[in-house]
């Protein structure tokens, strides 16, 4: 793809809530890659009802092409994303993580892939990934327990539908959104789930991942809500109402 002044070639969502010591690092990150490409983006903030500074941090950042969407009260991360991929303008739709987990210089590993597939997804656990600050022993093995849930219950041969690292062509991410109904961390499996049924097929990527201790993500109440999803998904279909 090439950048002109009409076109918006990738639009980039973040997700935050009470990210206000982690966005401003990421955002200039971003824009700082992006700037060096010849590509025109934008960036998609999406603040989930934070209670701290997040906006105005948002707001003071200076950064260029940086879109804020303020939600009242907190929704949850599929939320947020839903409406940011809904509202977006780019060529392809970016989502990441406002802690930079996946650094964004790893869109060079899944750039490639624009054009050939319409859904791209970056794992922590096939060939060519690499975590670089691993999650204590308790959250790895819960990880992947949720994997393997997912991949049976799901019928599904990811390996990895859990990392915050995904990108979705615009016309694919407008039908698989608009489908979506899971508001909180189970929506990354419906939306693949969803990709699935919809025809699209879905290219998985290694890329780098780095643990954050400070993850807002609670082991077993989190777990516990997308295992819940994760049946709610499976009855979904059954109903066939992502149809």
């Amino acid at each position: 793809m090439r950048a002109n002044s009409e076109t918006i070639d990738i639009s980039i969502v973040i997700p935050a809530f009470n990210e206000e010591k982690r966005i401003i690092n990421t955002l200039n990150l971003i824009s700082g890659f992006f700037d060096n490409k010849k590509l025109n983006y934008e960036i998609i903030v999406v603040d989930d009802g934070s209670r701290d500074n997040t906006v105005g941090v948002v707001k003071e950042s200076g950064i260029k092409r940086l879109k804020l969407i303020q939600n009242a009260e907190n929704n949850g991360k599929g939320y947020c994303v839903r409406a940011c991929v809904l509202s977006a303008s780019g060529c392809y739709i970016l989502f990441t993580d406002a802690d930079n987990s996946t650094p964004i210089s790893e869109f060079d590993k899944i750039y490639p892939y624009f054009g050939r597939f319409k859904v791209i997804i970056g794992s922590r656990y096939i060939k060519k990934s690499d975590i670089r600050i691993k999650q204590p022993l308790y959250r790895r093995f819960v990880s992947r327990l949720g994997n393997i849930l997912i991949r049976n219950i799901l019928n599904c041969n990811l390996y990895d539908t859990q990392c915050g690292f995904k990108a979705f062509e615009k016309s694919a991410a407008k039908e698989i959104f608009k489908r979506v109904t899971v508001k909180r961390f189970g929506f990354d499996m419906e939306a693949l789930a969803i990709s699935r049924m919809l025809g699209y097929e879905v290219k998985e990527v290694g890329v780098s991942w780095i643990n954050d201790p400070k993850s807002k993500v609670h082991i077993v109440k989190d777990s516990i809500r997308t295992f819940i999803d994760l049946l709610q998904v499976k009855l979904n279909i059954w109903l066939g109402r992502y149809k």
